[in-house]
């Protein structure tokens, strides 16, 4: 692929994806599902993991229906489990030599405070730590790739977290947009962390972080739902009407982040427009607690101690 601006980047300009295997989290809707849809236009064989089975077979119809050549596969995957991850992992070992692009997308946001299967609060859970283990289980897969890819979806929103050790489930004191900005910080140390892992055992994996800007999709009215607000959900609806871009816009950075050649390990991808919330992907800057080696060599041994689970590189 051809180098051309970062201010005019489109899903046109990925190359052809011909036997790459691509997972993607959360791919039955929003910018999961269209990012799914452009990967499969560009030939790729696309894994769409959903916690729903239901809903991620309706995406993949979808899709299939106006690209009848589409190589997509549908397989249940529930980060709020680590069960569910363990199995997902093995099975896609067990069918496939190798992964290229790993797209650590799915998300819950400003919900009520709530616990996953293994005890973790939710947004923490479900954000962070659940792909923190599911990379884990498919770093080996990644090894096999030529060059291999691990984006992770954070926020702008990351720049209002703090990873706080004494309460890192928020038990003590819980406010749902703080543990929605703590988790989405949580991503951006994550993925510096791991690249840093990655230059150090000289592997050819490039570990970026992306963020949509504002894009409609349902992510945001999942909270107004749990809490039974019809207020704060017209609210949300009324806001993506008028601000938001379009998910398949929203899509942009994580496809540039996956697929764009100038694109470098550690690097974070975001939207160019208004306050970043909207426009073509280009190379941001993250917040500076982002960028704290210390916060983020102990967010990954007490994320390894939570999980049970340890890279193997």
């Amino acid at each position: 692929m051809s180098f051309l601006s970062r201010n005019s980047w489109t899903s046109d300009n990925i190359p052809d994806l011909q036997k790459n295997n691509v997972i993607v989290t959360g791919a039955n809707s929003g910018i999961g599902f269209e990012a799914c849809r452009k990967f499969a236009e560009k030939n790729a064989h696309v894994v769409m993991a959903c916690r729903s089975l239901e809903k991620g077979k309706e995406a993949k119809q979808k899709i299939e229906k106006e690209n009848d050549s589409a190589d997509l596969e549908v397989r249940k995957l529930d980060l709020a489990d680590l069960s569910s991850v363990r199995e997902f992992a093995e099975e896609f070992k067990t069918n496939n030599d190798k992964l290229d692009i790993l797209c650590n997308n799915a998300g819950i946001m400003a919900i009520p405070r709530q616990e996953t299967e293994d005890g973790f609060e939710k947004q923490f859970g479900v954000n962070h730590l659940g792909h923190f283990a599911l990379t884990a289980e498919l770093i080996p897969g990644l090894v096999e790739s030529e060059e291999g890819r691990i984006v992770t979806q954070s926020s702008g929103l990351h720049e209002k977290g703090s990873i706080n050790f004494d309460d890192l489930m928020m038990e003590k004191e819980y406010d749902k947009w703080d543990a929605y900005a703590n988790s989405k910080l949580a991503n951006v140390l994550f993925a510096y962390e791991l690249q840093r892992k990655l230059e150090k055992h000289d592997l050819d994996i490039k570990s970026v972080v992306c963020h949509p800007g504002y894009a409609s999709t349902n992510l945001q009215y999942k909270g107004p739902e749990e809490e039974g607000s019809k207020l704060k959900l017209l609210g949300m609806k009324i806001a993506n009407g008028l601000i938001a871009q379009s998910a398949e816009n929203g899509s942009l950075p994580m496809l540039y982040a996956s697929v764009a050649e100038e694109i470098e390990g550690g690097e974070y991808v975001g939207p160019n427009g208004l306050a970043n919330m909207r426009g073509y992907p280009e190379i941001q800057d993250s917040s500076e607690e982002s960028k704290d080696e210390d916060v983020a060599e102990a967010l990954w041994t007490r994320s390894e101690s939570l999980t049970g689970i340890s890279y193997s590189f």
